[in-house]
């Protein structure tokens, strides 16, 4: 057992644990892990859940003999979102929202960054995101397939710094447990390769769709994040007890570097400005020593023609002091400059937050000591 400490999670639960009979929602699972959910809440933590279940629970109101047709487990989909929404939510005294994506809602830059700003805002406001692919309108060119994987990308758009994906064994193991009675567990992975993914075994249950294949690559692309991964039994409530004291008893999946250094290899390489704005000395002190976003009020000029969501360069008197994503297209940001927070609304019509560019966004550097620049 591995002791773990965290401030944002992302918890995936399957079909198998929604709907254990495949007809239907059920709370026999759940409650130990909305018990997880209210203690982690209760100490100041954040948790957005990525639910399966949709299809199960609506199967009993579409009722086949045969293979459900497409357009028939969109239906299902249709009926159960609801019903799959709720059984969670009677477990809580605060909002639940549920936020149906797809892949190609993940992968449009624009889309992406309003996911971003929308689960922001509903953990700023205390309610509980429940996160489901889109099953009622997906196709398979727009699917991402699995709610491993889509609980991989969730928990990289929120910036989470664990995800934790329930299944139904005990981790991952050098065997598959249910054959072999003398497979070992491993508790710690370090670095995922061609042996790792050689362990996976099938498809897991007959109710859900993803095996250890999919919980490995989700794994994979969040520990390349810098975000820790967890696999652990989701049948088990002492696991989530045990998780509540910071405790893991599953396999956690070791991130590469820190989730801040994957923030900033992403901004600062992977990103290309598209424009750059020029920010007061105020707004310098701001975002230099009070980790502060960058408000309307703290710019001087802005350059270049960009969209929401692009990068820009921050600059003070020429010189860089870090970069981030842009809440606002050059246009409308051209207007606000210098303008307050609260003034946004009625000079555009709209607004996309009080903020340019949110600190959860940005990389900002500094000049240490020795002349060197650091990020922080």
């Amino acid at each position: 057992m591995q002791d773990i400490q965290w401030q944002r999670a992302v918890i995936k639960v399957g079909s198998a644990l929604i709907s254990p009979d495949g007809q239907g929602c059920s709370g026999q699972y759940l409650l130990a892990i909305a018990r997880f959910i209210l203690a982690s809440r209760e100490a100041g933590k954040e948790v957005i859940v990525v639910s399966s279940g949709s299809v199960a629970a609506g199967r009993k109101d579409i009722p086949v003999t045969h293979t459900p047709s497409i357009a028939e487990k969109q239906a299902m989909a249709a009926i159960g979102q609801s019903q799959m929404v709720a059984n969670w939510a009677r477990f809580f005294d605060f909002p639940c929202a549920q936020l149906l994506l797809t892949y190609d809602d993940l992968h449009n830059r624009t889309r992406y960054v309003n996911i971003k700003n929308t689960l922001r805002e509903l953990l700023k406001h205390g309610a509980l995101p429940i996160v489901n692919e889109n099953d009622t309108v997906a196709v398979n060119e727009l699917k991402v397939g699995d709610n491993d994987n889509l609980a991989a990308y969730t928990a990289m758009v929120s910036q989470a710094d664990l995800l934790i994906i329930c299944s139904d064994i005990d981790g991952l193991f050098d065997a598959d447990p249910r054959k072999n009675a003398h497979a070992k567990k491993i508790d710690i992975v370090d670095g995922i390769d061609d042996n790792i993914y050689a362990l996976a075994g099938g498809a897991g249950t007959s109710v859900g769709t993803g095996g250890m294949k999919t919980k490995i690559q989700a794994a994979e692309k969040c520990t390349k994040s810098g975000i820790t991964t967890l696999i652990v039994n989701g049948k088990k409530p002492e696991v989530f007890e045990r998780l509540s004291e910071g405790v893991v008893s599953g396999t956690m999946f070791k991130p590469q570097f820190a989730k801040d250094r994957a923030k900033r290899q992403w901004l600062e390489h992977t990103l290309k400005s598209r424009g750059h704005v020029d920010i007061d000395n105020g707004a310098k002190r701001a975002l230099l020593s009070q980790g502060a976003s960058l408000l309307p009020s703290g710019v001087v000029q802005v350059t270049g023609e960009f969209s929401a969501g692009d990068a820009l360069d921050i600059l003070c008197n020429g010189e860089f002091i870090g970069k981030g994503l842009s809440l606002y297209k050059s246009d409308d940001l051209k207007k606000v400059a210098g303008c307050q927070s609260k003034d946004i609304a009625r000079i555009l019509g709209f607004t996309q937050g009080e903020e340019v560019i949110h600190r959860d966004d940005m990389i900002v550097i500094k000049q240490n000591k020795q002349g060197l620049s650091d990020d922080i």
